[in-house]
């Protein structure tokens, strides 16, 4: 039953949880054709844990509570591996032992844009990874009557120009929100190699519209699905991230 194994999961010891968590970022990277296609386009590699953190988020009957709970699990993934992507430099420290060591630290400024509201959900992940984070906005909404996406609003950094941008949105279908938002970014200075857009589900249509007009901006999904279907939805998907995540869809058992 799936609470049993839900206890599974967040009852292991503390050095179980580390291996639960972290285990998944040690494998390579799955050898997906797009990736294989667009070496700027990451799919994370499906271990036994990450197909199974899937398979809760897309049952129609997983609850909100533990849609929440699995989804921060998988964004988290996503998000180190975005990181990941990112320019570092050597750095040197001593240790408690008085020696020294030869390490890393990160080699640019970044800030975080979520693309608002199923974005938002990402933040979170990004924060526990970086403390001191800042964060923008960006409202997409499909405009009425051309159809396509439309800015509404946005709220950036004032130094955004100078920094590295993880862009958040857990859903990747055709790629309008994302492109538009893109677009808004490379208006207020920033480089289109500087951009990280981080997500967790992903298709093949949705992909390739976004490294096709922006073939520099690096995509990190957890999953690339099969099709998009008449209703541009993505098969097998996972319906609207975020009104389950959230608690406001019709068939949420939220209370």
């Amino acid at each position: 039953p799936r609470h049993v194994v839900h206890q599974h999961f967040v009852g292991f010891n503390t050095l179980s949880n580390i291996c639960l968590i972290f285990f998944p970022l040690c494998t390579s990277m799955a050898s997906h054709p797009l990736a294989a296609q667009y070496p700027q386009v990451h799919v994370l590699n499906l271990s036994q844990q990450m197909k199974s953190l899937m398979t809760y988020i897309r049952a129609a009957d997983c609850d909100r509570e533990d849609f929440v709970f699995y989804a921060d699990r998988i964004v988290r993934f996503v998000v180190e591996e975005g990181l990941a992507t990112l320019p570092y430099a050597p750095a040197k420290v001593v240790t408690p032992t008085s020696s020294e060591y030869d390490g890393l630290h990160f080699g640019a400024s970044i800030c975080g844009v979520s693309i608002v509201r199923a974005g938002e959900s990402m933040e979170k992940a990004l924060q526990q990874c970086c403390r001191k984070i800042r964060i923008g906005k960006i409202l997409i909404q499909r405009d009425e009557e051309t159809a396509e996406p439309k800015l509404f609003y946005s709220k950036f950094p004032q130094d955004i120009a100078e920094r590295h941008v993880l862009l958040l949105d857990p859903m990747l279908a055709t790629g309008g929100s994302a492109m538009k938002a893109i677009e808004v970014l490379l208006e207020h200075g920033v480089k289109q190699k500087n951009i990280i857009f981080l997500n967790i589900i992903s298709c093949p249509e949705g992909i390739t519209a976004l490294v096709t007009r922006f073939p520099e901006v690096t995509i990190v999904t957890a999953e690339v699905d099969s099709h998009l279907n008449e209703k541009k939805y993505i098969i097998p998907g996972i319906g609207d991230f975020g009104d389950r995540y959230f608690g406001t869809d019709l068939f949420s058992k939220a209370k």
